[in-house]
């Protein structure tokens, strides 16, 4: 099944939760299919192409007829395919044949808000997220998620607010739940090493403290790697970049050379395209070499 976010597989168990009460918000286009259905496969990339065009105007659930017969049946499906479109926990509207691209469009106009009109709930999602609404924000991803399980990028927003929330313990087990070859995915890396440091910023001294030690012993090795730690933390990255260099020049070895561990984690955190980044792994390889 296709990896869109409007797009989910709607069962007998499913189908009065998220497509009858969920028409009550959104517009969802049943498609009753088969796999031995040469006109379903036909109509299939049209509704496919249109839900996404749409951007969250409607939903697209799919109905596999082999699968559910109890649910075929009891929509009255007579012939494949069958497509029904439900708002208002209603069917307002359908087709049971391979219809051109345009004539679908027509059925939805009359339904279906226009794609430009529509901010998608995976958008809409970034801007609550943006403007500090995390609960806001959580509760699209869930039912993104919910709509389509497989959608890594989902899974990884979903474990990143975790983490903003302090839910550390539900953010390592999203991140543990994902494909070995996506854990290696930057979004996945960098949502790693932060919570790596989140994890430790439970046990650091507040940053005023750390600062005056420093003034104290500029060369105090915890308190170097414990104040880059807490600017991490608080998105200072350059600075906290700076101190590890500072402490690799001054005792590289400190805790099995800890600071090179930090400074390439926290390369992993914020990703190779950011500048700071740069500068600071031309210094570190200048530093080793």
């Amino acid at each position: 099944m296709s990896n869109s976010p409007f797009i989910f597989e709607a069962t007998m168990d499913n189908f009065q939760e998220k497509v009858m009460d969920a028409s009550k918000s959104t517009p969802i286009l049943v498609d009753v299919w088969a796999e031995w259905c040469a006109p379903c496969k036909q109509i299939m990339p049209i509704l496919e192409k249109l839900v996404d065009e749409y951007n969250g105007g409607f939903l697209l659930a799919k109905v596999n007829a082999d699968e559910q017969e109890q649910l075929t049946a009891s929509l009255g499906v007579r012939s494949l395919p069958t497509v029904i479109l439900v708002k208002d926990g209603q069917a307002v509207d359908g087709f049971n044949s391979a219809l051109p691209e345009g004539e679908v469009r027509k059925l939805l106009e009359p339904h279906v808000e226009k794609a430009e009109e529509q901010e998608t709930p995976y958008d809409k999602a970034h801007r609550l997220w943006e403007e500090g609404d995390l609960d806001g924000a959580l509760a699209i991803f869930s039912q993104l998620n919910q709509q389509n399980p497989d959608d890594l990028k989902v899974l990884i927003d979903l474990a990143q607010i975790k983490a903003e929330q302090g839910d550390l313990d539900t953010a390592e087990q999203v991140l543990e739940s994902l494909p070995p070859e996506e854990k290696l995915q930057p979004k996945a890396k960098q949502l790693a090493a932060r919570l790596k440091i989140l994890r430790q910023a439970g046990e650091l001294p507040p940053i005023k403290d750390l600062e005056m030690a420093l003034e104290q012993d500029p060369k105090d090795p915890d308190a170097l790697h414990q104040l880059s730690m807490q600017y991490a933390l608080n998105d200072r990255n350059a600075e906290a970049m700076d101190l590890l260099i500072r402490l690799m020049q001054t005792n590289p070895d400190y805790k099995d050379g800890i600071a090179k561990t930090s400074l390439v984690e926290l390369f992993e955190k914020l990703g190779n395209n950011n500048p700071d980044v740069r500068t600071y792994r031309r210094k570190l390889y200048t530093l080793m070499h």
